[in-house]
């Protein structure tokens, strides 16, 4: 098990850890991680490892048997022996964009109130796929009223419920395809904005920013038609 540091604090970007396996595959598996593992259409974290005489650049982080997290080397290297003491270094850029864009989501499911069957996050752009039949009829409406939610600076807050209490909240679940983190006996609730100013509550994993003015200004750009049903909202950031 690695324990995810990402999830105490999302904006830590250096920590030690201790080399507690190395995968057949050449991954290294660390006591705890700062890197986030791809899941829930947001990339893994890339970044580097260092310690006494070496030096390895991650290029992306994938989840492992029991609760590991794996971190894939950007190339074939000696690797760091079970037992080393590394200090772990985040690329923070890349891992907040990824923050930007994955709370941009959360409030794009509030301006598309419908339900949600696919997500994924880039450095660059995200975009969510909606059980809706048309279109919306004005982009730059729906471009406003996303970025109006962000102006307000709500607070992005955490949570924690049990699996049963989930399954007794089912609206609490918006995504159609993705299933929520469930089997270890809790579920993780992000909020956005709190009390009577409370905009969404919704199970998910990922990392996010703690207002929703560091997001930024966003643009919508496509919406392309995916099916019968199904129409792609895709977002960008404005810087």
């Amino acid at each position: 098990m690695t324990h995810p540091l990402f999830r105490d604090d999302a904006y830590l970007r250096e920590s030690t850890a201790t080399v507690t396996d190395l995968t057949p595959e050449g991954g290294i598996i660390l006591d705890q991680a700062l890197f986030y593992p791809t899941g829930g259409g947001q990339p893994g974290d890339s970044g580097a490892l260092s310690w006494g005489g070496g030096h390895l650049p991650i290029a992306t982080t994938v989840k492992g048997d029991a609760d590991a997290i794996i971190l894939v080397p950007a190339a074939p290297q000696p690797l760091p022996a079970v037992g080393t003491k590394v200090t772990q270094s985040l690329d923070w850029e890349r891992r907040h964009r990824h923050m930007r864009i994955h709370t941009a989501l959360h409030l794009l499911s509030v301006v598309i109130p419908l339900p949600v069957t696919g997500g994924a996050i880039t450095a660059e752009k995200g975009r969510l796929d909606f059980d809706m039949p048309e279109a919306p009829e004005d982009k730059e409406a729906l471009a406003a009223a996303l970025n109006d939610l962000i102006e307000r600076d709500l607070p992005v807050s955490e949570s924690w419920i049990t699996d049963e209490e989930l399954a007794a909240n089912p609206g609490l679940v918006k995504t159609m395809s993705v299933k929520p983190p469930m089997g270890s006996g809790r579920v993780r609730l992000v909020s956005i904005g709190q009390g009577a100013q409370q905009i969404d509550l919704q199970p998910c994993g990922g990392t996010h920013v703690a207002r929703t003015a560091e997001i930024g200004r966003i643009r919508i750009g496509k919406i392309e038609k995916k099916g019968r049903q199904n129409r792609r909202v895709n977002l960008f950031l404005d810087d």
